[in-house]
Protein backbone atom coordinates (compact mmCIF):
# COMPACT_ATOMS: atom_id res chain seq x y z
CA UNK A 1 0.00 0.00 0.00
CA UNK A 2 1.26 3.08 -0.96
CA UNK A 3 1.26 5.98 1.45
CA UNK A 4 2.27 9.77 1.22
CA UNK A 5 2.64 12.47 3.98
CA UNK A 6 1.13 15.96 3.05
CA UNK A 7 1.88 18.48 5.29
CA UNK A 8 -0.61 21.48 5.39
CA UNK A 9 -1.71 23.08 7.83
CA UNK A 10 -5.28 25.55 7.84
CA UNK A 11 -5.92 27.45 10.91
CA UNK A 12 -3.79 28.30 13.85
CA UNK A 13 -5.04 29.91 17.26
CA UNK A 14 -2.67 32.01 19.38
CA UNK A 15 -3.84 31.67 23.17
CA UNK A 16 -2.12 34.01 25.98
CA UNK A 17 -2.46 33.08 29.56
CA UNK A 18 -4.71 36.21 30.82
CA UNK A 19 -6.56 36.80 27.69
CA UNK A 20 -7.27 34.62 24.48
CA UNK A 21 -6.44 35.77 20.92
CA UNK A 22 -7.07 34.34 17.26
CA UNK A 23 -4.83 34.74 14.99
CA UNK A 24 -5.10 32.52 11.37
CA UNK A 25 -1.68 31.84 9.08
CA UNK A 26 -0.93 30.37 6.66
CA UNK A 27 -0.79 27.17 5.52
CA UNK A 28 2.92 26.96 4.66
CA UNK A 29 3.40 28.82 7.90
CA UNK A 30 1.65 26.14 9.70
CA UNK A 31 3.75 23.36 8.02
CA UNK A 32 6.74 25.26 9.51
CA UNK A 33 5.28 24.30 12.75
CA UNK A 34 3.62 21.02 13.09
CA UNK A 35 5.16 18.23 10.85
CA UNK A 36 3.15 14.50 10.11
CA UNK A 37 5.88 12.28 9.56
CA UNK A 38 6.15 8.34 9.35
CA UNK A 39 2.98 7.46 8.15
CA UNK A 40 1.32 3.86 7.82
CA UNK A 41 -1.55 2.10 6.93
CA UNK A 42 -2.29 -1.12 7.53
CA UNK A 43 -5.58 -2.87 7.26
CA UNK A 44 -8.35 -0.64 9.38
CA UNK A 45 -5.63 1.43 11.29
CA UNK A 46 -3.70 4.61 10.66
CA UNK A 47 -0.59 5.40 12.62
CA UNK A 48 2.35 8.57 12.36
CA UNK A 49 3.95 10.84 14.11
CA UNK A 50 3.29 14.59 15.18
CA UNK A 51 6.30 16.30 15.23
CA UNK A 52 6.04 20.26 17.06
CA UNK A 53 8.37 22.64 15.71
CA UNK A 54 7.12 25.63 17.29
CA UNK A 55 8.63 27.27 20.09
CA UNK A 56 5.23 26.56 22.23
CA UNK A 57 3.29 24.03 23.34
CA UNK A 58 0.56 23.29 21.04
CA UNK A 59 -2.84 21.25 21.82
CA UNK A 60 -5.80 19.49 20.01
CA UNK A 61 -4.25 18.85 16.72
CA UNK A 62 -7.33 18.19 14.28
CA UNK A 63 -5.98 15.69 11.22
CA UNK A 64 -7.79 15.13 7.65
CA UNK A 65 -7.01 11.61 6.65
CA UNK A 66 -8.06 10.57 3.25
CA UNK A 67 -8.11 7.03 1.81
CA UNK A 68 -7.97 7.62 -2.13
CA UNK A 69 -8.66 4.44 -4.00
CA UNK A 70 -6.40 5.10 -6.99
CA UNK A 71 -7.83 2.96 -10.15
CA UNK A 72 -5.34 0.64 -12.46
CA UNK A 73 -7.30 1.52 -15.51
CA UNK A 74 -8.22 5.76 -14.81
CA UNK A 75 -9.74 5.75 -18.40
CA UNK A 76 -11.92 3.43 -17.78
CA UNK A 77 -12.67 3.14 -13.57
CA UNK A 78 -15.14 1.32 -12.10
CA UNK A 79 -18.67 2.54 -10.86
CA UNK A 80 -17.67 2.11 -7.21
CA UNK A 81 -16.34 5.31 -5.10
CA UNK A 82 -14.42 3.24 -2.33
CA UNK A 83 -11.97 6.70 -0.89
CA UNK A 84 -12.90 7.71 2.04
CA UNK A 85 -12.39 11.16 4.16
CA UNK A 86 -12.12 11.69 8.16
CA UNK A 87 -11.59 14.24 10.99
CA UNK A 88 -9.12 12.97 13.78
CA UNK A 89 -8.12 15.33 17.22
CA UNK A 90 -5.48 14.32 18.34
CA UNK A 91 -5.90 15.46 22.03
CA UNK A 92 -3.80 16.30 24.77
CA UNK A 93 -0.50 18.89 24.62
CA UNK A 94 1.82 18.26 22.74
CA UNK A 95 5.77 19.86 24.00
CA UNK A 96 7.83 22.07 22.45
CA UNK A 97 10.13 20.13 19.96
CA UNK A 98 8.50 16.93 21.10
CA UNK A 99 7.59 14.29 18.88
CA UNK A 100 3.92 12.19 19.58
CA UNK A 101 2.67 9.43 17.92
CA UNK A 102 -1.29 9.02 16.60
CA UNK A 103 -3.44 6.14 15.90
CA UNK A 104 -6.71 6.03 14.02
CA UNK A 105 -8.85 3.75 13.71
CA UNK A 106 -11.04 3.17 10.13
CA UNK A 107 -14.64 2.59 11.01
CA UNK A 108 -14.89 0.89 7.74
CA UNK A 109 -11.88 -2.04 6.49
CA UNK A 110 -10.81 -0.73 2.76
CA UNK A 111 -11.75 -2.99 0.27
CA UNK A 112 -9.12 -5.22 -1.10
CA UNK A 113 -9.60 -5.62 -4.62
CA UNK A 114 -6.82 -6.05 -7.53
CA UNK A 115 -7.96 -3.15 -9.71
CA UNK A 116 -6.41 -0.33 -7.88
CA UNK A 117 -4.86 -0.27 -4.10
CA UNK A 118 -5.76 2.36 -2.10
CA UNK A 119 -3.60 5.82 -1.03
CA UNK A 120 -3.45 7.28 2.67
CA UNK A 121 -2.86 11.20 3.11
CA UNK A 122 -2.82 12.68 6.19
CA UNK A 123 -2.88 16.20 6.90
CA UNK A 124 -2.97 18.84 9.80
CA UNK A 125 -5.52 20.96 8.97
CA UNK A 126 -6.06 23.05 12.66
CA UNK A 127 -4.27 23.23 15.99
CA UNK A 128 -4.28 25.77 19.17
CA UNK A 129 -0.50 27.25 19.72
CA UNK A 130 -0.17 28.04 23.62
CA UNK A 131 2.10 31.53 24.09
CA UNK A 132 2.61 32.24 27.24
CA UNK A 133 1.37 35.76 28.65
CA UNK A 134 4.60 37.91 29.88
Amino acid sequence: MKCRTLIIGFALILACASASAQTVISAKQAGESIEIRNVRSDVGVISGEIVNHSRYEVRNVELFIQNIWQWKNEFQPGHDDLGTASYYTVEGMIPAGATVPFTYRVRTTPTNRTDGQHETMVSVVGFSEIIPYR
